[in-house]
């Protein structure tokens, strides 16, 4: 069994939306790295994903699915439940993903200077 996942496993002021390197769309990151120690329920995943509809989880593990990243497996016995997790080319990108991330956070500074000086003041959007 794993471990529950944490709640506060992402921070909200999060790198994520400032990097130009995306994998997936805005969840696609966050969710592999959820299933990074193994099979999640759907429940589960919400935990630590703040914000996140059911509607746009459901539609992210699809196109994970789809893409060849994730396995949806349903287990009928004691009761029915459904589990997501990584396949090997999914968990194939987990080493890149920590690059991207390393080069962010040592980044940080010039991200969020680049970004400040092409929004006009006033404008947050």
């Amino acid at each position: 069994m794993t471990e529950p996942l944490d709640p506060d496993m992402f921070d909200p002021l999060c790198p994520s939306d400032l990097s130009p390197i995306r994998f997936g769309d805005k969840w696609a990151g966050m969710i592999i790295r959820c299933l990074e120690q193994g099979p999640r329920r759907f429940s589960e995943l919400r935990i630590p994903l703040g914000g996140i509809t059911a509607k746009v989880l459901t539609q992210s593990l699809r196109a994970l699915e789809r893409d060849g990243l994730v396995t949806r497996t349903v287990h009928t016995e004691p009761a029915r439940r459904v589990e997501y997790a990584l396949t090997p080319l999914g968990r194939s990108l987990l080493v890149p993903m920590a690059s991207a991330c390393t080069w962010a956070a040592e980044h940080w500074d010039e991200l969020i200077d680049a970004r400040e000086a092409a929004t006009p003041l006033g404008n947050t959007g």
